[in-house]
């Protein structure tokens, strides 16, 4: 699927959560925390809070499409960038607990897709009017993890267990300090934005081996976090379609209390 605007983005993950619903595949955790991201943003543009609406509309379709590509590539052929083919191979591992999944998704989208965005969105030296907006979506990102958060404990009921190991806390482990990750995509952003094809290249495949590393400690931590991921995992819900549907309620639930 190849996204035109910012509603085809919100329209496509909508698609993947209902039939992830419908088959009981976890890849709609997520998407469906993705879509939530994503009304948030649009509905933002449409208040006027940003500087250049229409731009943010044309930056959060070519990162949405980036996803869309990945999850394409790895439903045809299993192919796409190595980070997103080590989150979605983790799909149907049973040992894998939600928060897990959520978090590797967004490893994979900020730590290699955030930068490709931005600086497709706006190439060259004026990518830095970009910033302002780019900082503005860290609010955003906040109030959705949050509520995303709540979500996720009521799933799974053990997951304060992550805030007695390795000195973190349940939240920062989902939240899987965003803005730092953020921060470093604006960076590599205005590198790429600077640079030929060839050499944008070369970076692309940088920030693909990072996030593919980051994937793997992700999915397989040292430490006491393991023992601790395995018992959470027993006492998680096992209903993947109603995780998912009780996944991409978070927000309006949130604003509802």
């Amino acid at each position: 699927m190849t996204a035109q605007n910012i509603d085809d983005v919100v329209d496509g993950l909508a698609g993947i959560v209902r039939e992830a619903e419908r088959t009981g595949d976890r890849i709609g955790y997520f998407a469906a925390l993705y879509r939530q991201v994503t009304v948030e943003i649009r509905a933002a543009i449409h208040a006027g809070q940003f500087d250049d609406g229409p731009r943010m509309d044309r930056f959060d379709t070519i990162f949405g499409n980036r996803y869309f590509d990945a999850y394409d590539a790895w439903r045809r052929d299993r192919s796409g960038p190595r980070c997103w083919r080590e989150t979605f191979g983790l799909l149907d591992d049973a040992d894998t607990v939600i928060v897990q999944h959520l978090v590797l998704g967004v490893n994979a989208h900020i730590n290699l897709d955030l930068a490709v965005a931005a600086a497709r969105t706006v190439p060259g030296e004026d990518i830095h009017v970009l910033h302002h907006d780019f900082l503005l979506i860290n609010d955003i990102l906040a109030r959705v993890v949050l509520a995303v958060q709540d979500s996720v404990d009521a799933v799974s009921p053990l997951l304060s267990l992550l805030d007695k190991v390795g000195g973190r806390t349940d939240e920062r482990i989902l939240d899987f300090s965003v803005r730092e990750s953020r921060a470093e995509a604006w960076h590599n952003a205005v590198l790429l934005s600077g640079r030929n094809k060839q050499e944008q290249a070369a970076t692309i495949e940088r920030l693909d081996t990072r996030a593919t590393v980051l994937a793997r400690l992700i999915a397989r931590p040292a430490g006491l976090v393991r023992p601790a991921l395995e018992l959470i995992r027993h006492t998680e819900s096992d209903d993947v379609p109603a995780v998912i549907s009780h996944l991409d309620g978070a927000v309006q639930g949130a604003a509802a209390r």
